[in-house]
């Protein structure tokens, strides 16, 4: 079998960095999914990613749906997402992967400027926020960004997560309960903010109903909240904050 010279040059590479001559290297790779409905669009950043040697495309679908079913064949790290798209869009489709508890991090595609949007993304989890008229700038760093767990916010919004950070500071100033909070007390807490009732919570963390209420009850008496729907309007009034 011939080799050309720039294959022997990585071979010999390969082995020098390789602990063992008998141990091949295999580099590390962040398997990506793209979701768009605009073809050229997708294309463009398809293009880009394709040029790093660690970013892998596995999967493309043009509508939510399409990117769901994929998501839970292919199991790629990053699932990258616009937020207009036809059967899905991007917010439902970030709800039903949290849901679904599938082990994928998300970056937003969006034309949106509005800052409810963003804090609305982030309450659903998603790591990466991504303008579409600086994507193609900025994919490649957004997605290695996520894939290790840190936000990404595209430059021009870059304020919004200041934002969102400084009203979580000015909370748990005016509410300085919430640093007695238990673990368990923050998840229930924001569980509440995501509509769960009690009977949800506690299939989610596998405790029994009563338990989830006496906790309900724990968090009440830290806050200071009177009345049988405080609870539930601070966690959905804070809810950003408590992200």
């Amino acid at each position: 079998m011939n080799i050309s010279s720039e294959g022997e040059k990585r071979i010999k590479g390969e082995r020098e960095k390789s602990p063992s001559p008998l141990l091949p290297v295999s580099p590390s790779q962040i398997t990506i999914l793209i979701a768009d409905d605009h073809p050229i669009f997708r294309k463009g950043l398809l293009q880009v990613i394709e040029l790093e040697p660690d970013l892998e495309i596995v999967g493309e679908a043009a509508d939510g749906q399409t990117a769901l079913e994929q998501i839970k064949t292919l199991k790629p790290d990053v699932a990258v997402l616009d937020i207009d798209m036809p059967k899905k869009n991007g917010f439902v489709l970030a709800q039903e992967i949290g849901e679904s508890k599938l082990p994928v991090k998300i970056v937003f595609l969006t034309m949106y400027k509005e800052e409810n949007a963003f804090n609305r993304a982030l309450d659903l989890g998603v790591k990466g926020y991504l303008l579409k008229d600086s994507a193609v700038t900025d994919i490649v760093a957004g997605i290695r960004a996520v894939a290790n767990g840190q936000h990404f916010i595209s430059p021009a919004i870059s304020s919004y997560l200041i934002n969102r950070h400084t009203r979580t500071d000015r909370l748990a100033d005016e509410k300085p309960g919430l640093k007695d909070l238990t673990p368990t007390e923050r998840r229930i807490l924001k569980l509440i903010a995501d509509n769960k009732t009690s009977k949800e919570i506690a299939a989610e963390l596998f405790i029994s109903a009563r338990t989830v209420d006496n906790h309900r009850t724990n968090i009440a008496t830290k806050l200071e909240l009177h009345g049988s729907h405080a609870l539930l309007k601070f966690a959905f009034d804070h809810k950003s904050e408590l992200s």
